[in-house]
C-alpha cells in the first residue's frame, strides 16, 4: 500500500502484508464463513450424517454434533472462526442447536451477499437483519407453549428430542428419564425461575457394558479409590467428611535444620511426628464420621491409623468433585481439624469402592435430598460412550434451557416455516430496502427445514412446498417427518424443542453475520515471513475448501 508524494512510494503497510477491501473482502469473508457451515449442514437432525474427524496425532472423532466438529476441525480463516464462535456461544448457553445456529449464520451471509450484489449497502442489510431478528425474538416467544419443573412428560420429550441421531437410540427412553430425574434434583427457584447448573449434575463416562448399564447416582462418583487395603470397600449409613486439609506432616516454611547425633533422638523424632500424625486422626475420629474424602495428600502412617478406627479414606479428590460432594451430601468442607464438628459431616446411604472398566471408583450412593447427582454412561466402545456422553450432555442442557425459559416450541422445521411466515408479513408493513432484507431474513430460517427436507433423501421442494401450504391454513405444527419423507404433525410426533435453542441460535447467528457484513477491509499483517493462509481469488483456500 503507497501513496505517491513528488515521485517518492510511501510506505504505511510493512512489506509481505495483504490487504483487500471492499466487495472483494466481503465476499472472502463470506466464502468463508459460508464453507464452515456447509461443512455441519448435513449434521442436522436424526438422519443427518456424521463426520470422522482425525486429529495430527491420529484419534479419531465420530460425531454429528456441530460444536464438536467445529471444535475439531483446526480451522485458520478470521471469518470463519466467528462462526466458530457462534457454535461456542450456543454449546454454552443452550448445550442443543449448535448446527441450527452455524447454519442459520452461513445462510443469512448467503442471502445478503446476492442483496449486496443488487447494489443494497451492507449498512442497510444489517439494519433491516437487525429488525428481523428483534421481531422473530416477540414472535417465537408469542407461538411457545409454557412447561414447567412437574411437566415431566414435556421434558422426557424434549430430552429424546435433543438425543434423537446422536447414537444413544436404542436407549434415549431410560436416558431421557434419567435426564429428568437428574435435572429435577438439583433444580432450585430463584426470583420465581427454575434454575439448573449444569455443574451440578456430573456426567462420566466408563467404556464397557452397553448403554442401558447406564445409571443415575443419586449422589456422585469419584474416579479414586480407597487408600488403604485395610479399609472396608462399602460403607453403609455414611457419615462423611470432607477435608481441605493435608492430613500429612509438613515441612517449616522458614530454612531450618535439624541436628540428630544419638539414635534416640531419631526415634522421639519419628515417635513425635506419628504422635502429631496420630492427634490428626483422633481429631477426625472424634466427630463421629466413618468415611474421610481429602482434597490433599494422606500421610501412610495416617492411613494406617484412620485404618485402625474403621474410617474409610481417599486422598487427591479434585476440588470440583469436592464441592459437588458437599452439595450432595450435606457436608461442610473442612480446612481446619480443630474445626470439625458432628454438624460438618455429611450423609450418605451408602459408599463403596467398585471396579469399573478396570478402574477402582467410589460411589457415594443415596443421598437423602442431593443438590448435586452423577451420570455414569456406559457403552461397548469408547466412541459409544462418548457419543452418549453427549446427547445426555444435550438432553440435560435442552431440560434447563426449557426450565429457565418455562417455554418450548415444535421442532422439524416447524416453527421455522412459521416464523418465516409471520417475518413476510412483518416485511410488508416496513417500507425501503429494508424490507428486502427483511424477506432475506425470512428464506434464510427455512434452511432448517430445508437442511431437514433434503436429509430425508426426499425431492426437498415438494416437502418445502407442502409445509409452507399447511403452515397457510393455519397448522402450525406440520413440520418434516425424516422418517417417512414426508410432512408430519410435530405435536402428535412429541418432536418438541426448548425456545431458548431457537432465539439463542437467531440471536449469535444474527450478530455474527452483521459483524461479518461491516468488514470492508481485511488487512493481514506478516508473520514470521509466512502469510496466513488467505482465499485465492474470493474464497476458501484450494479453491472453495476450507484450510484444516
Amino acid at each position: 500500500m503507497n501513496g505517491q508524494l513528488t515521485g517518492q512510494p510511501i510506505f504505511i503497510l510493512p512489506e509481505g502484508s495483504l490487504r483487500n477491501t471492499g466487495r472483494d473482502a466481503q465476499s472472502r469473508n463470506i466464502l468463508a464463513a459460508k464453507t464452515v457451515a456447509e461443512s455441519v449442514r448435513t449434521t442436522l437432525g436424526p438422519k443427518g450424517m456424521d463426520k470422522m474427524l482425525v486429529d495430527s496425532i491420529g484419534d479419531v472423532t465420530i460425531t454429528n454434533d456441530g460444536a464438536t466438529i467445529l471444535n475439531e476441525m483446526e480451522i485458520e480463516h478470521p471469518a470463519a472462526k466467528m462462526i466458530v464462535e457462534v457454535a461456542k456461544t450456543q454449546e454454552n448457553e443452550v448445550g442443543d442447536g449448535t448446527t441450527t445456529a452455524v447454519i442459520l449464520a452461513g445462510e443469512l451471509l448467503k442471502k445478503a451477499e446476492e442483496l449486496i450484489s443488487q447494489n443494497i449497502h451492507p449498512t442497510v442489510v444489517v439494519r433491516g437483519y437487525r429488525m428481523a431478528k428483534i421481531k422473530s425474538i416477540e414472535i417465537l416467544n408469542s407461538l411457545s407453549k409454557t412447561a414447567g419443573i412437574n411437566d415431566d412428560d414435556i421434558l422426557e420429550k424434549i430430552a429424546i428430542t435433543a438425543m434423537t441421531g446422536k447414537g444413544s437410540e436404542s436407549a434415549k427412553e431410560s436416558l431421557a428419564k434419567m435426564a429428568v430425574e437428574a435435572a429435577k434434583a438439583v433444580a432450585r427457584t430463584e426470583n420465581k425461575k427454575t434454575i439448573i447448573n449444569k455443574d451440578d449434575i456430573q456426567i462420566e463416562k466408563k467404556q464397557g457394558g452397553s448403554i442401558d448399564d447406564t445409571e443415575l447416582i443419586r449422589g456422585i462418583v469419584i474416579d479414586k479409590e480407597v487408600c488403604h487395603p485395610n479399609m472396608s470397600k462399602k460403607v453403609k449409613d455414611a457419615k462423611i467428611a470432607l477435608l481441605d486439609v493435608a492430613l500429612e506432616i509438613k515441612g517449616p516454611e522458614t530454612n531450618t535444620e535439624i541436628r540428630i547425633t544419638s539414635p534416640d533422638q531419631l526415634k522421639s523424632f519419628v515417635d513425635q511426628e506419628h504422635a502429631m500424625l496420630k492427634d490428626m486422626v483422633e481429631k477426625i475420629a472424634a466427630s463421629g464420621c466413618n468415611v474421610v474424602l481429602c482434597q490433599k495428600g494422606i500421610d501412610d502412617i495416617a492411613q494406617h491409623y484412620l485404618a485402625k478406627k474403621k474410617i474409610t479414606s481417599a486422598r487427591r479428590v479434585k476440588k470440583s468433585d469436592i464441592e459437588k460432594l458437599a452439595k450432595a451430601t450435606g457436608a461442610n468442607i473442612v480446612s481446619n481439624l480443630d474445626d470439625l464438628t458432628p454438624a460438618d459431616l455429611g450423609k450418605a446411604g451408602l459408599v463403596e469402592e467398585m471396579k469399573i472398566a478396570g478402574d477402582d471408583m467410589i460411589f457415594v450412593r443415596d443421598c437423602k435430598d442431593p443438590k448435586a447427582v452423577s451420570i455414569l454412561i456406559r457403552g461397548g466402545t469408547e466412541h459409544v460412550a462418548d457419543e452418549v456422553k453427549r446427547a445426555m450432555e444435550d438432553a440435560v442442557l435442552g431440560i434447563a434451557s426449557t426450565l429457565e425459559y418455562g417455554k418450548f416450541v415444535y421442532g422439524g422445521g416447524a416453527i421455522e416455516i412459521e416464523l418465516a411466515r409471520h417475518l413476510r408479513k412483518y416485511a410488508e408493513t416496513i417500507g425501503g430496502r429494508e424490507q428486502l432484507a427483511i424477506n432475506a431474513f425470512s428464506e434464510a430460517v427455512e434452511i432448517v427445514p430445508r437442511t431437514l427436507a433434503e436429509s430425508t433423501g426426499h425431492d426437498p421442494i415438494d416437502i418445502l412446498v407442502n409445509l409452507r401450504s399447511a403452515h397457510d391454513k393455519g397448522q402450525g405444527n406440520i413440520g418434516v417427518d425424516v422418517f417417512k419423507g414426508t410432512t408430519g404433525d410435530m405435536e402428535a410426533m412429541n418432536v418438541i424443542e426448548p425456545l431458548k435453542i431457537k432465539t439463542q441460535a437467531i440471536n449469535s447467528a444474527t450478530e455474527a453475520t452483521e459483524m461479518i457484513l461491516r468488514i470492508d477491509d481485511v488487512i493481514t499483517a506478516k508473520s514470521g515471513g509466512r502469510m496466513p493462509p488467505m482465499p485465492p481469488g474470493g474464497g476458501m483456500p484450494g479453491g472453495g475448501d476450507m484450510d484444516y
